[in-house]
């Protein structure tokens, strides 16, 4: 077994122990020990993508006990490429946090690694209870982060958030009961196996379960009708955890990749094709509700939570063509839609910090104190959430676009995809327009200092991402492609994770 596939869980996890075990460590400390264990981890992540290039699938049997009766983690392409878009967000989140935001409370860098301990381990385990698991590590961690400097408003937001996600959490466990009552396994390599030879007796119940864990996860993805948990959590909770946070949506996301092609796919029997009616019509509402929002916004950050849950709708649309090139284009548009809007989040933040008590308000205000260097920011960074020409936004729309070229819903899609972008591009005009030159300049605020250059280099690399993944659009492409056509060919997962012999 290669002990590669489990150190992205252990690292962050042995960071966080050794932060918490720390006695009163110097700030700089936890600064310096949190960022290197995130280069780490991102090393860490090349390293499993470089690993499992050739259609490798990497298993890790815990305590050597085999699939199904032992714990096991599974790394190939998919794994591996969320785990790479995972650590790079996370290091430009943290490289924006250490400038002041993580000193509002003791164990912001102990929950920041806590939170990417639940992440990573949800990209790697090979089964749904430990799924269910790292679901709530994450959750836990993300409860004291979204919190993390308090306030009535971060607060009340908190509470939402955590109610009807803790609603999730108990349908999760109904939904893994119900599987595990039925089938007697909850690996998912051996849930493939099993849900293909269910009897008819007991194949309602198996659809029942599969139905009910699709709502969880769309409840994590902020799908239609399930999103209403998210625009009021980001929006006030501090910029580095927004930041952070883009990826929680994709996380929900990779649930149903996951899942379904291989547990509810077409070799399903009477559960295959389980969600297909349902995923695409959802996720076009979601488009249309998320940019629907971001017009109606009344703050930069509520605008930018709105435009998360858009692009969460964007990705499901690509996903729910089911085939090769649509989970293509989605898993090209991923990364994109993550940069992007945790850059809006970080931008949103420093305009807020030049409009005194306008904050992010979308009102006219007192003039920035560095127009040019936002100004320059706020367009380049609209461009990329709008999906305009010639970012990757644009490419991967373009990819959806022409995935969907023989789909019966292609009237609906074309639509709605294109009608949501024009109101993306006008939202955003809108909010330029308001910041940038609807100013008051007799407004009686104490002048802000000039943003530096420095303080914006997280979001800056961030946008660069961006532009590598624009610049790099072939080999990434081919990449989400390759991932893509393992994602529709289960077997070779099916037989690494439950042949011993065939375990590296």
């Amino acid at each position: 077994m290669s002990h590669l596939v489990i150190a992205p869980v252990l690292l962050p996890l042995l960071t966080s122990i050794l932060l918490l075990l720390l006695r009163q460590p110097s700030r700089s400390r936890r600064r310096a020990l949190s960022v290197v264990a995130v280069v780490a981890q991102l090393g860490l992540a090349l390293a499993l993508m470089a690993a499992v290039s050739d259609g490798r699938i990497l298993v890790y049997a815990l305590g050597h006990w085999p699939a199904p009766f032992g714990i096991v983690l599974v790394a190939d392409r998919l794994a591996a490429w969320m785990l790479v878009i995972t650590a790079l967000l996370a290091l430009f989140a943290l490289l924006y946090a250490i400038r002041g935001d993580d000193i509002a409370g003791r164990h912001f860098h102990v929950l920041f690694q806590f939170q990417l301990v639940g992440l990573n381990g949800a990209f790697l385990t090979g089964d749904l209870f430990n799924l269910f698991v790292c679901f709530e590590i994450l959750l836990l961690a993300s409860y004291g982060l979204l919190l993390h400097g308090g306030g009535r408003q971060r607060t009340r937001a908190g509470l939402h958030f955590v109610v009807v996600n803790l609603v999730g959490s108990t349908l999760f466990l109904f939904a893994v009961g119900t599987l595990y009552g039925a089938l007697g396994t909850l690996n998912m390599a051996d849930l493939a196996l099993k849900v293909a030879a269910v009897p008819p007796e007991t194949a309602p119940l198996t659809r029942a379960a599969g139905l009910l864990l699709f709502g969880v996860f769309a409840l994590k993805a902020a799908l239609l009708p399930f999103y209403l948990w998210l625009p009021a959590a980001y929006a006030h909770t501090s910029a580095a955890v927004a930041a952070l946070f883009a990826i929680m949506t994709k996380v929900g996301a990779y649930g149903i990749l996951r899942v379904y092609p291989l547990i509810f796919g077409a070799s399903a029997g009477s559960a295959a094709d389980l969600i297909e009616p349902w995923l695409l019509p959802l996720a076009l509402a979601t488009i249309a509700v998320g940019m629907l929002g971001a017009i109606a916004s009344t703050h930069l950050r509520q605008q930018a939570a709105y435009l998360v849950v858009a692009s969460a709708g964007s990705l499901l649309t690509a996903f729910g063509l089911n085939s090769v090139a649509g989970i293509a284009a989605g898993l090209y548009y991923l990364p994109h839609a993550t940069f992007a809007t945790a850059a809006l989040f970080l931008l949103a933040d420093a305009i807020a910090r030049q409009r005194g008590e306008s904050g992010d308000r979308l009102d006219p205000g007192p003039a920035i104190a560095s127009p040019r260097l936002l100004g320059g920011l706020f367009f380049i960074t609209a461009v990329a959430v709008a999906g305009l020409p010639p970012l990757a936004g644009f490419l991967g729309k373009l990819l959806m676009l022409r995935a969907a070229l023989d789909h019966p819903l292609l009237p609906w899609i074309m639509g709605v995809v294109l009608a949501g972008s024009l109101l993306g591009l006008i939202a955003l005009a809108r909010t330029g327009s308001l910041l940038f030159y609807r100013t008051l300049p007799d407004t009686d605020v104490p002048e802000a200092s000039p943003a530096r250059a420095g303080d914006m280099v997280p979001l800056i690399g961030l946008l660069l991402l961006g532009l590598g993944l624009t610049l790099g659009a072939g080999p990434a492409f081919d990449q989400a492609r390759a991932i893509a056509n393992q994602i529709l060919q289960p077997s070779s997962y099916i037989q690494a994770v439950l042949n011993p012999r065939g375990t590296p």
